[in-house]
């Protein structure tokens, strides 16, 4: 396998995509989402894993009490954002220790595979080989990756709106809204997994919870299909 184009270091801001083998499904029903969150919580630290603690952590990620304080991990990134497609995982992070990205990544790989993998009855790699990694160098970037980001599930509903545009916005952002597996509605005010990402840093580069929704409307009303009649 060879080298990384890019390299990973600490403080800087990544944006990952780890995609199924062959694109296949890497979820085939809630419980799979959900246990990727978990996933991307609990691996989040340089420590092995507990099974004792497994069920803590669930309700810690799911943002209901429990004695796991997020600060007792000892954490390789600082995930800023996130999105779960059927086939692939979009994560923002910020690397805060060394190689904390791969060390992560790994960790996170491993141990989702392996749940899926007993699951399901399988057998060999979940995830297509080396997850991509683009650096995120500015703030306008940092922009249009949340965006990029948070409108992935657009293709669940409007399938061909790269080619035909997005046929209804309003249904569109609504579902964006209403969409579980991305950390969306965490940053417009909608409790969901609030634990999973550390979101203050984002809200500083684009603004708080009106700032963020104006974001991701914007972009949807810029790609809706324009008719005749408008």
């Amino acid at each position: 396998m060879g080298s990384r184009k890019i390299k990973l270091v600490n403080n800087e801001i990544y944006h990952i995509i780890s995609r199924g083998v062959g694109g296949l499904p890497i979820f085939r029903d809630k419980d799979d989402y959900y246990r990727c969150i978990f996933s991307l919580y609990s691996f989040n630290d340089d420590r092995p894993i507990e099974i004792r603690r497994e069920r803590r952590l669930r309700k810690e990620v799911d943002g209901r009490p429990t004695s796991v304080k997020a600060e007792e991990r000892d954490k390789f990134v600082e995930i800023l954002a996130f999105c779960l497609m059927p086939n692939h995982v979009h994560i923002l992070l910020k690397q805060i220790k060394y190689d904390g990205t791969s060390r992560f990544m790994k960790k996170f790989a491993t141990g989702y595979a392996k749940y899926f993998n007993e699951k399901y009855e399988k057998m060999g790699h979940l995830f297509q080989g080396r997850f991509q990694a683009i650096h995120v160098k500015d703030d306008a970037y940092l922009k249009v990756i949340f965006n990029y980001i948070h409108t992935n599930p657009v293709s669940l509903v409007e399938p061909k709106w790269k080619t035909e545009g997005i046929k209804n916005a309003k249904t569109t952002i609504e579902f964006l809204e209403n969409y579980k597996w991305s950390s969306y509605q965490d940053y417009i005010g909608k409790k969901n997994f609030p634990s999973l990402t550390k979101r203050s840093f984002l809200s500083e580069v684009i603004g708080k919870e009106d700032e963020c929704r104006e974001c991701v409307e914007d972009w949807v009303n810029n790609r809706k299909l324009i008719t005749k009649k408008e």
